[in-house]
């Protein structure tokens, strides 16, 4: 019940509904590395993100691989197979030790039939991430590899005491991914971007500056 609680999908339920909630769920914790669904799988279960995080991808036909996302504590991953029925469209794999909650296909539309609440959530992040993708087109598509970089790092970045700061820092290689650039490119950008002064490493942390050239 306490941990149901503190994920924003179920925050706002009745305890009525948590109860009933508490049964249908399973938890799983997974290492590292872990696949937690593979592209192309058979629909199951939706996962919830209690904590780590996990990178959603997928493999493009020249053995390439695209990062879409990178996902973490409060968000849920699975939902659109178990709504049209579709195989799985991506792969999603820790990055971090994960603690998941899991609930089946069948708990999961009856959720989405007696609670008005979870389906209007679930349509919230589903347009969240029609946006996101949309954005990523355009930015992929009108912006070179600075403009890319920029973009990413202020999404990924929160204010902490007034600050933009990034505190999960990603390897290049994964930037590379996301952004649809070569890691060596990447490294330079971010080399450049920094010895500029439009961010600062302090640790494992980025503090961007006011002056980081933002995406046109």
């Amino acid at each position: 019940m306490t941990v149901l609680k503190s994920v924003p999908m179920f925050g706002s339920f009745p305890e009525d509904q948590l109860r009933a909630l508490a049964r249908m769920v399973m938890r799983r914790s997974v290492p590292r590395g872990s696949v937690i669904m593979a592209e192309g799988d058979r629909v199951d279960s939706l996962y919830i993100v209690l904590s780590g995080r996990l990178k959603v991808m997928m493999g493009e036909a020249d053995g390439k691989e695209v990062i879409l996302s990178i996902i973490g504590p409060g968000e849920f991953f699975g939902e659109m197979g178990l709504i049209d029925d579709g195989p799985r469209s991506a792969s999603v794999i820790a990055i971090e030790p994960c603690d998941l909650l899991s609930v089946t296909k069948r708990d999961f539309r009856k959720c989405m039939i007696e609670s008005y609440d979870t389906a209007m959530t679930v349509m919230r992040v589903l347009v969240r991430r029609l946006r996101a993708a949309d954005r990523k087109i355009g930015s992929l598509a009108m912006l070179d590899v600075y403009g890319r970089v920029a973009r990413l790092l202020l999404d990924m970045s929160e204010n902490v005491n007034g600050q933009r700061v990034v505190t999960k820092r990603l390897p290049k290689q994964d930037i590379a991914k996301m952004i649809g650039a070569s890691r060596e490119m990447v490294s330079l950008v971010m080399k450049d971007l920094e010895m500029s002064g439009y961010f600062e490493v302090r640790g494992s942390t980025i503090v961007l500056r006011d002056t980081i050239p933002p995406p046109h």
